[in-house]
C-alpha cells in the first residue's frame, strides 16, 4: 500500500477543541492535509483554525455542532457540502465518560454519553464512509480507549460504549481493505487531556500519556498501512489490554474493579486531568 499523500486529503476531526482531537488536527496540518474542525465550542474551533492555517498554509474549516443531538450524521454532512468541501479523512474523536455506580447515574448524561460516544460516532460515520471508500487514500480513526478491553465498574457505560468503538472499528477495517481507506481503531490509556473534568471520581493515578504521543502512535500504524485494525497506545497499556485474555470473565471484572477503585483519588493523582 502506497504511502499517504497528506498533502491531498481533507480530514474531519471531531472533538477538536481540546486534547487527542485537537493534536490530531496539529498533526494532520502538519503534514499538510486540510482539516474541518468539529466541536461544541466555536471560538476554540476558530482559534486553532487561525493556528493552522498560519503554521501549516492548510484550509482549516470550523463547524460547531453538538453531537449528543440526534441526527450528527447528515448534519456534519449538510454543513461541509454548504460550504463545498470533499472529505477524504475522518477522526472520530469526540467523547466523554460518566463515572459512579450506575443506579446513581443521571439518565439524561447517561443519553447524552451514549449518543456522543456511540450513536453519532456511527451516525457520522455512515454519512461519510462512502465518499471516503471511494476516495480511496485517507483514514478513518475511531478513537477508542483502553477502557474497551475490560469490564468498567463504576464507568459501565463508558467501557461498553468503547467495546462498541472497538468492535465497530474493527469490522468496518475488514469491510474496507480492498478499498485503500485506512481504518484504525485507536486505544488511549491515561491521557492528559480535560476529559476528568466531567468525572466526579476525578482523575486516576498511574502513567499519562500525552496527547500528541498517543496521536503519533495511531498515525504511525497508520503510515505501515492497513495492516492492523486497532491499536492500544503506549506499551504498558498495550500489555494491560491483552491481560483479560488469560482471566475468566469473571476475574477480569473482579480484577477491573479492584484496580479502578485502587487508582482514584490518591495521592499520586496528576496535577492535568486526563483522558483514559
Amino acid at each position: 500500500m502506497a504511502d499517504i499523500d497528506f498533502t491531498a486529503q481533507s480530514t474531519i476531526v471531531t472533538g477538536a477543541s481540546s486534547g487527542i482531537g485537537a493534536a490530531f488536527a496539529r498533526a494532520l496540518a502538519k503534514r499538510g492535509s486540510d482539516v474541518i474542525l468539529v466541536a461544541r465550542r466555536l471560538d476554540r474551533l476558530q482559534d486553532l483554525a487561525s493556528e493552522l492555517e498560519r503554521d501549516h498554509g492548510v484550509r482549516a474549516t470550523p463547524i460547531a455542532l453538538d453531537l449528543s443531538r440526534p441526527g450528527a450524521g447528515p448534519a456534519l454532512a449538510g454543513e461541509v457540502a454548504a460550504r463545498g468541501l470533499t472529505v477524504t479523512g475522518l477522526v472520530n474523536n469526540a467523547g466523554f465518560g460518566t463515572d459512579g455506580p450506575f443506579h446513581e447515574e443521571d439518565p439524561d448524561r447517561l443519553r447524552d454519553e451514549i449518543a456522543v460516544d456511540v450513536a453519532n460516532l456511527v451516525d457520522i460515520s455512515r454519512a461519510f464512509i462512502e465518499p471516503l471508500r471511494q476516495a480511496g487514500c485517507g483514514i478513518l480513526v475511531n478513537v477508542a480507549s483502553l477502557a474497551a478491553y475490560a469490564p468498567g465498574p463504576d464507568m459501565a457505560v463508558y467501557s461498553a460504549c468503547k467495546a462498541f468503538v472497538l468492535s465497530f472499528t474493527e469490522a468496518l477495517w475488514f469491510e474496507s481493505r480492498s478499498s485503500g481507506l485506512r481504518v484504525l481503531s485507536l486505544a488511549p490509556g491515561l491521557t492528559r487531556t480535560e476529559f476528568f473534568d466531567d468525572l466526579a471520581g476525578g482523575a486516576y493515578a498511574g502513567s499519562y500519556q500525552t496527547p500528541e504521543q498517543v496521536v503519533e502512535a495511531g498515525l504511525r500504524s497508520l503510515d505501515r498501512g492497513n495492516r492492523r485494525p486497532s491499536l492500544v497506545s503506549g506499551r504498558r497499556n498495550a500489555l494491560a489490554a491483552g491481560l483479560g485474555r488469560f482471566f475468566t470473565r469473571r476475574r477480569a471484572v473482579l480484577l477491573s474493579g479492584m484496580i479502578s477503585a485502587r487508582s482514584r483519588n490518591t495521592s499520586a493523582t496528576p496535577a492535568a486531568p486526563a483522558h483514559p
